[in-house]
């Protein structure tokens, strides 16, 4: 259950900060893809909106995973 619990929070630490920087350098999150359907936006996503959503976000919180799980195994958990 502490396994679980770790690489939990390493994927969200990762996820928080990828979002920061995803949204200082002008990508769109998922937060501003799925709010577009309940309003009535005409954002227009470019090609490197979708990448970074459906390629390289999955990406990053997959080494976040990876992450987690190395540092388990470094302090033997």
């Amino acid at each position: 259950m502490l396994r679980i619990y770790i690489i939990g929070i390493s994927i969200l630490f990762i996820a928080i900060i990828s979002n920061i920087i995803a949204k200082q350098i002008g990508i769109s999150t998922w937060y501003d893809f799925l709010t577009s359907f309940a309003e009535d936006s005409s954002k227009n996503f470019t090609i490197l909106d979708y990448s970074w959503l459906f390629v390289f976000y999955p990406f990053i919180l997959g080494m976040g995973y990876k992450i987690g799980d190395f540092l388990l195994n470094l302090l033997k958990l």
